[in-house]
């Protein structure tokens, strides 16, 4: 399980050094490969195989959906298989890099299952601009209220 952020750069060839603290969880399930993509050219999200094969698994039932053809042409135009080298580091996708300008300065933010790697500055300005709101606060309280089985 992905969680907190972890600030990061981007070297001249493109490859992330994965953070310490993702690294002993990517460790722990002996994984190598990643599937590196995003569903808006803004993030890049970067999916442990296993799981990204998963999601896959509970698309294929609705491949015929629009808003799924949409998903996998998006994930697949950004997507890209990669494989952690010696020294924690992964490529990133040209086009991927150029459309979301991961170009130095990022943050690496667990998602749970996967991570997302985002422009440090484009992310801190959209937090400011993005702030939770009473309603937003509101809904939280009801989502993560416990439940009572009847």
């Amino acid at each position: 399980m992905f969680r907190g952020n972890h600030p990061a750069k981007i070297d001249d060839k493109g490859r992330l050094k994965l953070p310490a603290a993702f690294k002993l969880l990517v460790d722990a399930t002996c994984v190598s490969h990643f599937y590196v993509t995003s569903t808006d050219g803004k993030t890049a999200e970067i999916w442990p195989l296993p799981e990204w094969e998963k999601r896959e698994k509970q698309l294929a039932p609705y491949s015929m959906d629009e808003a799924v053809q949409k998903y996998m042409d998006l994930t697949s135009y950004y997507g890209q298989q990669v494989q952690i080298d010696t020294q924690s580091r992964l490529t990133l996708p040209q086009i991927l890099r150029d459309s979301a300008a991961l170009n130095e300065d990022v943050v690496v933010l667990g998602k749970m299952s996967y991570l997302e790697v985002v422009n440090r500055e484009s992310f801190e300005n959209r937090l400011k601009a993005n702030e939770l709101t009473a309603d937003n606060r509101k809904a939280l309280a009801a989502i993560l209220q416990p439940r009572v089985d009847s």
